[in-house]
């Protein structure tokens, strides 16, 4: 088992989802990239695809964004989007 970290997704209207997870992957300008806890800090602009969050405790996230952003810290990944539906 992955080391869990905090994950946060931010709708304009809404906290999507918030809690541990082992891994996120999402696709921006740059390609696909995927995070694990102890990941270096970035920021990353987000392009219409899907996120997924491996959740602790739950099963896999999967979530389509419409652009927004991918901001990883030693405390958290923030996954701030422009929309966010059910993939």
């Amino acid at each position: 088992m992955a080391t869990p970290f905090q994950v946060e997704l931010v709708a304009p209207d809404r906290i999507v989802w918030a809690g541990e997870a082992e891994m996120v992957s999402a696709r921006t300008v740059d390609g696909e990239i995927g995070v694990l806890a102890g990941h270096i800090p970035l920021l990353g602009v987000l392009v219409d695809a899907p996120v997924k969050i491996q959740r602790v405790g739950e099963g896999d996230l999967l979530v389509n964004v419409s652009g927004g952003f991918l901001s990883v810290s030693k405390e958290k990944v923030s996954i701030l989007a422009e929309s966010v539906e059910d993939a």
